[in-house]
């Protein structure tokens, strides 16, 4: 479709002079979101978001229904941005304005003094532009430092002595952020964050719908949908929202992480990056299962800080890690196949330590340890969900008669499954994962582990980690092996199971 470029070709178009008058944002949201509602199509108000049909996205709606500006709290990596910015799939495909206008003026009813003359000077000839749903998308991370003159505008001695204007010309207005906004979404993330008194600036673009700059008697009726995002557990910390301006904001929304493991496997498996350069890759379910019962485990240990919360990036960056630790050690024995062990879940403690805010009890213990706790009952809680009621005395009993098995985390899935054929009815296990002989050695290497994993998480088994250096290197690069076996013999430097 050939868009109009004139003023002319825009009266003689579908853009007609009363909808493009009388029509806000708001009304544009409200409207685009009602045929969508009349689709039953939930899931493309906001693609990607999940875990939130029936909590979040509702408030959301009747937020936009009701032509509200609203904010959303919640603690870090629950979504708030990314929902924010699928705001814009609620807008019009194409928007016209005024070609050249920093506050993209509506052609039918211009508020800015320079697209007032050039209309009047053109006419009909009056070059037409159009803004893109993203382009009509500002976004503000709010910090100290932010000014009125950043947010609405200040007057600019430089356009005035170029022009040579007044000063108290519209001609030497430079704009701030909001005023460029104009017909279109202004969203402030981490509110708390903006001082109180260049919150106070918001007041009347929120409750009169204009802008004044800098006390020149410039007024901007502007049309811009406002929305926010803050953290409320860090409002003492780093700052408030100040009551007036909480009174002006329509709808409070707050948002919360995952409520299943389900929907957390869903978020990691959408957001993680786990396709690498074609390589053939399995991903066992109970790999899946294990990184996201961390971060459930985690927000409920009380050596953690709950005020900070445990963002959901905690167990996407484990999962690229855990992936990475596998294609390292297909890469250097020469498999075809990833596929992730346990073991590969402890290679990831750097991708978990460093987004665990400490209680004073797990600042004494230490993050390294808390973590490897976390991943201990994570692999607990997997492991009773496949083996819950199974009889695994064959293979305990196998440890109690002395037995002993070795495994490194670089060792290949042909040596290792070797190895694991020794311990008696662990094969038999492996169907209860979906894993039989016939599966690659890989896969059936990964399932025994977290058998093995499993019993020692349940402490019917004993394992014992330690780094071993190799001797002639000036840096010793680590390396970790692991064994299971009944009893730990002295100064053996190995990870053990017993």
């Amino acid at each position: 479709m050939s868009l109009p470029r004139t003023l002319d070709e825009l009266r003689r178009s579908a853009f007609s002079e009363e909808r493009l008058r009388t029509r806000r944002v708001k009304d544009e949201l409200r409207d685009n979101l009602i045929a969508r509602l009349r689709q039953q199509d939930d899931a493309s108000i906001f693609p990607g978001i999940v875990g939130y049909d029936d909590t979040v996205v509702p408030q959301i709606v009747n937020a936009i229904l009701s032509r509200h500006n609203f904010i959303l709290l919640g603690l870090r990596g629950q979504a708030k941005s990314r929902i924010l910015r699928a705001l814009t799939t609620l807008l019009d495909l194409h928007m016209p304005y005024v070609a050249g206008c920093e506050i993209r003026d509506n052609p039918y009813a211009p508020i800015c003094r320079r697209c007032r003359e050039e209309v009047a000077r053109l006419g009909d000839a009056t070059p037409i532009a159009y803004l893109t749903p993203d382009d009509r998308y500002v976004e503000k991370l709010a910090t100290p430092d932010v000014t009125i003159a950043d947010l609405i505008g200040d007057i600019d001695p430089i356009k005035a002595a170029r022009g040579g204007h007044e000063l108290s010309s519209e001609f030497t207005v430079h704009y701030g952020l909001l005023p460029r906004a104009n017909r279109g979404i202004f969203a402030i993330n981490e509110l708390p964050d903006l001082a109180g008194k260049i919150q106070v600036g918001l007041f009347n673009i929120m409750q009169e719908g204009d802008v004044q700059i800098k006390g020149y008697p410039i007024r901007l009726p502007l049309d811009v949908a406002i929305v926010f995002s803050a953290n409320p557990e860090d409002y003492t910390a780093r700052g408030k929202i100040i009551t007036p301006l909480k009174d002006r904001i329509g709808s409070e929304i707050r948002t919360h992480y995952p409520a299943t493991v389900d929907e957390g496997i869903a978020i990691t498996a959408q957001e993680a990056w786990t396709s690498r350069d074609g390589q053939a890759m399995h991903l066992p379910t109970y790999i899946s299962e294990v990184i996201e019962h961390i971060a459930f485990a985690a927000r409920e240990d009380k050596k953690i800080d709950k005020r900070s919360g445990v963002s959901q990036r905690l167990p996407i960056s484990a999962m690229e890690n855990v992936i990475s630790n596998a294609e390292r050690r297909a890469l250097r024995n020469g498999e075809k196949l990833v596929v992730p062990r346990v073991s590969d879940v402890y290679a990831a403690l750097p991708a978990i330590t460093g987004k665990l805010e400490l209680e004073y009890e797990g600042e004494m213990k230490g993050a390294d340890h808390v973590s490897r706790e976390l991943i201990r009952a994570a692999i607990a809680k997997t492991y009773d969900q496949y083996f819950t009621g199974a009889n695994v005395q064959q293979i305990v009993q196998w440890f109690d008669l002395g037995g002993e098995i070795q495994l490194s985390d670089s060792v290949c899935a042909l040596e290792a499954l070797e190895n694991l054929k020794e311990i008696q009815g662990l094969g038999e296990k492996l169907g209860a994962l979906g894993v039989s002989h016939k599966e690659s050695p890989e896969q059936q290497v990964s399932a025994a582990e977290f058998i093995l994993e499993g019993l020692h998480a349940h402490k019917r088994i004993g394992r014992s980690e330690e780094r071993v250096f190799k001797a002639g290197e000036k840096k010793p690069e680590p390396q970790r092996e692991k064994s299971f076996e009944k009893e730990e013999p002295p100064y053996r430097q190995r990870r053990q199971f017993n």
